[in-house]
């Protein structure tokens, strides 16, 4: 009851901050970037349950083929991967000069990874499982980016 409480009390406060911005969620794309189905499912719920407009891809390869790199506003990863990580993904976005905010999630992450990402200029780096408010909030940051 209280997780349900503090998630609705979430949604009004970033509902409320999105419309001072004058900005419809729906305006923002942010794509989820993990192997794992059910870790991308849980976040795509967790922000259409708010009003963004979530894509998910199975890969950093998937993501790249897509070609909605211009038109993400925030890019939500996994770190480890099969093929492509989430850290080799930031490293190529940067160098194609596309500046998408980032957010890192991963069960197996050490302080490392944490530096290496925050460095390449990472908003947030969660590790597995995460509250799904701190999530919310890591969005606004990455959105104000």
């Amino acid at each position: 009851m209280i997780a349900s409480l503090t998630c609705v009390i979430a949604f009004f406060a970033l509902q409320t901050y999105l419309s001072l911005m004058n900005v419809p969620c729906k305006k923002y794309l942010i794509a989820i970037v993990d192997d794992d189905e059910s870790a991308r499912s849980a976040i795509h719920g967790v922000l259409r349950s708010v009003g963004f407009k979530p894509q998910s891809f199975a890969s950093a390869e998937e993501f790249l083929a897509s070609g909605l790199e211009s038109e993400t506003a925030c890019l939500i990863s996994d770190i480890r991967m099969p093929g492509m990580s989430g850290l080799e993904l930031q490293a190529r976005l940067a160098e194609e000069g596309c500046r998408i905010p980032i957010i890192f999630v991963t069960a197996y992450g050490d302080k490392r990874m944490r530096m290496q990402a925050m460095r390449g200029g990472a908003v947030c780096f969660l590790g597995k499982p995460f509250d799904d408010n701190v999530l919310l909030e890591s969005v606004r940051v990455a959105l104000e980016s």
